[in-house]
């Protein structure tokens, strides 16, 4: 097996290189706008994605805030509890 020089071998790695990004540009790689129209998009954007709304003010808000962390929390813990304690079928 031949053996190359460090130059030889710098080379041989920036022509690879070389390949790999002229290969990569002509995949034509690109996004598009979201289709606002399609039944499937929902909105977008900061506060959008949480099931309550924290600008509302009033006793609203705490309410559904607290309702919400105090679900999700305990939901895991009462499931298992569940799990463990029904009766079993025979």
């Amino acid at each position: 097996m031949q053996m190359l020089s460090a130059t030889a071998a710098t080379r041989t790695a920036a022509a690879r290189t070389a390949v790999a990004a002229r290969s990569s540009v002509s995949r034509g790689l690109h996004t598009t706008r979201a289709r606002l129209s399609s039944p499937y998009h929902y909105p977008e954007g900061p506060l959008s994605n949480i099931p309550f709304n924290p600008r509302k003010r009033g006793p609203g808000f705490t309410i559904g805030y607290w309702t919400f962390c105090v679900t999700g929390f305990s939901l895991p813990f009462l499931v298992a509890v569940w799990q463990t304690y029904h009766p079993a079928k025979a």
